[in-house]
């Protein structure tokens, strides 16, 4: 389809889309200002993947949703419920001829990945951004469940979560002393992930410490091999992507046979151990969060808290 007939055929969508409005409408300031949206919006469509977990999470099924980092199209944890959804491309490349033959009278993306595109978005129906990424999926939750009309929902879904990693916090005893190191290895660039992270602040959450290296509100930055020396920890988790198949496995080996990293204390010690990069990483939302809390709780041989 040409720019010129898609134009049109947007505009004739937006048109009936106009007439069929719903006559009960909220007001929501969210990071591109301030948005008129249905009271009970009934067709969703969903722009991050952090985002299609706190739909979810929060009962309502989109009818459309960007796909997943790493799926066919959605991640294997939250595949099951989005049998019906369409995949819109990825979260920095949303098909917007895709998304508009869905109709959707509202739209939840953020800033971060489509504030180029938000024009086009809100064309097409009411469009709701979060504002950042990375760590910021609490807020982010809290912000979709706003515009849905069920901010108690978001409330309780936040509050479950931090109650856990108190619980958590409460069950290790003296564990949670550690200084936990996060390290993400992948044959483009291997990082130290920093405080500013989805890992990070769920670590933060629960009380852990970070080596003095990794004390950095910041999300990553990359290394090279000489600076394996600070990703020393008590504990030290790391997540590599899998991306790459074959090429990914053997960056990993390489790095984890270097001399610099088998003389690492945490190493040495028998804790250096990896962890998803799918729960830890890339997935970004609330059902990610709690997966990663159950990887804790194994890992530290504590009782479940769910």
């Amino acid at each position: 389809m040409n720019k010129r007939h898609f134009s049109a055929g947007l505009l004739a969508l937006v048109s009936a889309l106009s007439l069929a409005a719903p006559l009960s409408a909220r007001e929501v300031t969210h990071a591109m200002g301030v948005t008129e949206v249905p009271d009970n919006p009934q067709r969703v469509v969903i722009l991050t993947n952090e985002g299609t977990e706190a739909l979810l999470y929060l009962g309502v099924v989109p009818v459309g949703a960007v796909q997943s980092w790493d799926g066919d199209p959605w991640y294997a944890h939250i595949a099951e419920p989005l049998a019906e959804t369409v995949p819109l491309g990825v979260e920095n490349a949303v098909n917007l001829e895709v998304l508009a033959t869905l109709e959707p009278d509202l739209i939840l993306g953020n800033k971060v990945r489509q504030e180029a595109i938000y024009p086009q978005l809100s064309a097409i129906a009411p469009t709701v951004f979060s504002e950042d990424l990375g760590g910021s999926w609490q807020t982010n939750l809290q912000v979709y469940a706003d515009a849905l009309g069920i901010s108690d929902k978001g409330v309780a879904a936040v509050d479950g979560f931090v109650a856990r990693t108190k619980a958590i916090h409460d069950a290790l005893g003296d564990a949670v002393n550690d200084e936990i190191s996060l390290v993400r290895f992948s044959p483009n660039r291997t990082r130290i992930y920093y405080t500013d992270t989805f890992a990070g602040i769920a670590l933060s959450q629960i009380g852990f410490a970070r080596p003095e290296a990794q004390q950095k509100e910041a999300f990553a930055e990359e290394v090279t091999k000489e600076r394996i020396p600070e990703m020393e920890g008590d504990r030290i988790f790391y997540f590599s992507s899998d991306l790459n198949g074959e090429e990914a496995t053997a960056n990993l080996n390489d790095w984890l046979n270097d001399p610099l990293w088998l003389n690492l204390e945490g190493v040495k010690a028998g804790k250096a151990q990896r962890v998803s990069e799918i729960i830890w990483n890339t997935a970004g939302g609330i059902y990610a969060a709690h997966l990663m809390l159950d990887e804790l709780e194994a890992i530290y041989g504590i009782a479940s808290t769910r």
